[in-house]
């Protein structure tokens, strides 16, 4: 059974950029701050239409693709 990804890309929300799914936050937010050092409850306390699953699911979607043989 396939799972609806929480990633959307729609050309009318921020130019096509990735963001979760009903919100307009892109993606690579969560990246950046989880590069920077922060953790995720500061990510998701700086963004509270995210949801702590939706960034679990947003990290374990782009861990199978970089990590699926080609």
């Amino acid at each position: 059974m396939q799972h609806e990804s929480v990633i959307v890309s729609d050309p009318e929300i921020l130019g096509g950029t990735p963001c979760f799914r009903g919100t307009r936050v892109p993606v690579d937010s969560l990246i950046d701050y989880l590069q920077a050092g922060d953790s995720l409850d500061e990510f998701l306390d700086n963004f509270p239409s995210v949801r702590r699953e939706a960034a679990i699911a947003a990290l374990e979607e782009a861990k199978a693709i970089l990590t699926s043989p080609r």
